[in-house]
């Protein structure tokens, strides 16, 4: 089954050049089924690429998938054009009274900072405590994970000398997880951040357990019971070109920028990176959609 996007998302045409079953509102209205009613809260500032690479992954699943983009109202974009975010995004005061079977939050170029510091930091708060109660399951992805971590279970971040940044092999610790149903015992996934959620509060706290982690990156896939809470702290959801955009970025301002780590062949900028993560990426989307949303969500949103 397809995910179901507004008529005129940027990301639709994408989509479907890469053969990802996308579904207009027009011609879902007329399917009987119920779909899942998943929200996105976009914090990244290229808005319309993260669109477009969350959808991907999220409308590669048998089920029928309705978004709803949102953006903080506490903030204001100053990398997606006004009118993008009029025609596409809702503000969480228009959905607080709605259900969600799923939620995702993004990361955010902020992690310097903070958390307190952060323009919109009471507003994620009081979305990430509503979420308790209207939402069956949220994955929260780097910076957002780091947010979700010290917010739901006291989990702070601490900041590093280099930055994290490459594609790095990782290790899956638990694999009776439904939510890593179809890994290969390592894999590869793409990180840039420049903090930490604290390694040895995370493995204190009894409530949570670590699925998969890298001897270089650290902790990478990290669960609370149930799967009420997800937390990635990279981005499985990268495309191939997204480190080199933020290395080539980067480098123009400051030319003792690292290149990431095992990413252009031989090191070499000239070469075209590999895309080696999406396989699992996808499995981990779907994963998380089947066991922890679709499964566990009743058919009733209002009674979650």
């Amino acid at each position: 089954m397809p995910i179901k996007i507004p008529n005129e998302l940027p990301a639709k045409t994408q989509l479907e050049s890469e053969n990802i079953f996308v579904m207009t509102e027009t011609r879902a209205i007329t399917q009987d089924i119920r779909p899942l009613k998943i929200m996105i809260l976009n914090l990244m500032p290229t808005k319309i690429a993260t669109e477009t690479q969350l959808l991907r992954l999220l409308g590669n699943t048998p089920l029928q998938v309705d978004i709803e983009l949102i953006k903080p109202d506490s903030h204001i974009s100053k990398n997606t054009h006004p009118e993008h975010l009029l025609a596409f995004y809702k503000s969480f005061s228009d959905v607080k009274d709605k259900k969600f079977d799923g939620l995702v939050i993004t990361g955010a170029p902020v992690e310097h900072l903070e958390f307190k510091d952060v323009d919109y930091w009471e507003e994620l708060c009081d979305i990430m405590k509503w979420s308790l109660t209207n939402v069956t399951s949220t994955l929260h992805i780097c910076w957002g994970a780091q947010a979700g971590l010290f917010y739901h279970y006291g989990i702070d971040k601490l900041l590093l000398d280099k930055k994290i940044f490459g594609v790095y092999t990782h290790n899956v610790l638990n694999c009776r997880k439904m939510l890593l149903r179809g890994f290969d015992n390592t894999f590869l996934a793409p990180h840039s951040r420049w903090s930490v959620s604290c390694p040895k509060s995370i493995e204190k706290c009894p409530q949570l357990e670590v699925l998969t982690a890298s001897e270089l990156a650290g902790h990478h896939t990290i669960m609370s019971e149930k799967g009420k809470h997800i937390f990635v702290t990279g981005h499985m959801e990268y495309d191939a070109n997204t480190l080199a955009d933020e290395y080539f970025r980067d480098a123009a301002k400051d030319s003792c920028t690292r290149l990431p780590h095992n990413y252009f062949p031989d090191d070499n900028t000239q070469n075209t990176p590999v895309l080696t993560w999406r396989a699992h990426a996808n499995l981990l989307f779907s994963n998380w959609l089947n066991y922890h949303v679709y499964q566990a969500t009743p058919y009733d949103i209002s009674r979650i």
